[in-house]
């Protein structure tokens, strides 16, 4: 991923307002992210801990999506689940539905759009080895660079559906 900053992850938002990307918390320095083992910026708002933010390259633009995070369920019937993105098998704590406003008239009248994802949005740092998670991973077939791809295309169709009304 190319570094941005500041003002280019702000403007990139759409599905929210000028004025709610105004206030979103951005992370505390984006000059110190290490953006080319990043296929995405993914970040929980500190301030608000159902908000969070992906940021990514999409057709030759960046485009950033405002998500808030379900509220955990109460009867817990899965012990572990598996991020919709990375692949990852996580304990159901490390796992969260993320759920995303449509862009244009479809998200202004409620349309939202849903996916589980690693509640810490570090499926990057999971596909390279940088964090390991806590549970036993199913044996994995794909070379890293299939992995990779694998993940761009999730992320890809996600924010295709999100785009699909505007």
């Amino acid at each position: 991923m190319e570094p941005l900053d500041s003002d280019e992850i702000r403007a990139s938002f759409v599905n929210c307002t000028r004025g709610e990307a105004k206030s979103v918390t951005l992370p505390a320095r984006p000059d110190e992210i290490p953006w080319d083992k990043r296929e995405f910026l993914g970040w929980r708002d500190p301030k608000a801990a159902a908000r969070a933010y992906l940021v990514l390259p999409y057709r030759g633009e960046t485009v950033g999506l405002s998500l808030r995070a379900a509220p955990r369920p109460k009867g817990r019937v899965l012990l572990s689940n598996m991020c919709g993105l990375c692949t990852t098998t996580h304990p159901l704590s490390d796992i969260a539905l993320f759920s995303g406003r449509r862009a244009g008239k479809s998200g202004r009248e409620g349309n939202t759009l849903g996916l589980y994802v690693c509640a810490n949005l570090a499926c990057s740092q999971y596909i390279r080895g940088e964090l390991k998670p806590d549970v036993p991973q199913p044996s994995e077939t794909l070379m890293f660079e299939e992995r990779v791809l694998r993940l761009e295309d999730k992320l890809h169709r996600f924010v295709e559906r999100v785009l699909e009304s505007r």
